[in-house]
């Protein structure tokens, strides 16, 4: 069997609609509504070829290009901030990214075979748990009413955290990738808990403990594999503030008290929570989004739409 797959070797089913997209993009854009709107109307058409055939191609037909930053579902939203869209999107975006977590773990397993049998047993563990972490958000798609393979997948975790050095690897996969779970579960424990939804809060609870395992994984094998190897010590701490800010965009709640349990230290997690992540404010791409949307929906009525600085002007 081939090692160190590429992220497009990934296999799935015709349910699945594959969408590469990257956070590179909007990390690349100034923090001016002009610009973001600008840019995303030429990719539009893009766009829209990504999402058809999904749940949703009617919301970019609502919508326009911007309807990624008006159907957010991040974490600290309130019960009447998030509809069952945004509650779908999220479990749809967690089951894909637990199924490369599984697909990571049994690469790294693979990919290595000459690693210590500890650090084997340690990856088989994990892919037992991801294998359950699938089935539970599977079961947590039908819970929301919505069905898998209604939303667009990308492969972008696993493309960013997959590296072919094990020390990267545990970096990306374990401390990064497993990291950012802590975060997004502890968020939806509390939302689960807002809306009187027991089975969200406690299956999301059940998930978070087998999380703190795979970051501690992550923290031990890290400092295994660099003892009295300060360069590759160096080289480990650089590729995870660059893949932590790959994931950050947008800024997040960091689950500190988890983190620490996993092997975190405080300096790590001050150094985590103000990272200057780049690219535009969450409300210039609002706003640019409500532009976007104005400016497709006239144009879908029939109506000339002015060039974009006219527009600006009136």
């Amino acid at each position: 069997m081939k090692r160190f797959m590429d992220h497009e070797e990934l296999a799935r089913d015709r349910r699945f609609k594959r969408a590469n997209t990257r956070n590179q993009l909007l990390q690349s854009l100034p923090d001016d509504v002009d610009t973001i709107v600008r840019v995303f109307e030429q990719i539009a058409p893009r766009m829209r070829e990504r999402v058809a055939g999904t749940a949703l191609e009617a919301v970019f037909d609502d919508l326009g290009p911007g309807y990624p930053f008006l159907t957010a579902s991040g974490g600290t939203q309130s019960r009447g901030e998030r509809s069952n869209l945004q509650l779908r999107m999220q479990m749809h975006g967690i089951f894909v990214g637990e199924l490369q977590a599984l697909e990571a773990a049994g690469r790294t397993l693979w990919d290595f075979p000459d690693s210590p049998w500890e650090f084997k047993m340690n990856m088989a563990r994990q892919c037992w748990d991801e294998a359950r972490h699938v089935q539970i958000f599977e079961k947590l798609i039908d819970h929301a009413g919505g069905e898998v393979g209604e939303f667009p997948e990308s492969t972008f975790l696993f493309e960013t955290s997959c590296h072919d050095d094990p020390v990267l690897r545990v970096t990306g996969v374990n401390r990064c990738l497993e990291g950012l779970a802590c975060d997004v579960f502890r968020s939806l424990i509390e939302y689960g808990k807002e809306v009187d939804d027991d089975i969200l809060a406690q299956a999301a609870d059940f998930v978070l403990a087998d999380e703190l395992t795979h970051v501690r994984f992550g923290s031990d094998w890290v400092k295994t594999f660099t003892k009295d190897d300060p360069e590759r010590a160096r080289r480990a701490k650089d590729f995870q503030r660059e893949t932590d800010r790959a994931f950050a965009f947008g800024g997040r709640q960091i689950a500190r008290t988890e983190r620490l349990e996993a092997g975190f230290t405080e300096d790590e997690l001050d150094e985590l929570e103000g990272m200057e992540l780049g690219g535009p404010k969450r409300e210039t791409l609002v706003r640019a989004a409500e532009v976007l949307r104005d400016r497709h929906r006239a144009r879908q009525r029939g109506e000339d739409v002015p060039p974009l600085a006219a527009a600006d002007a009136s």
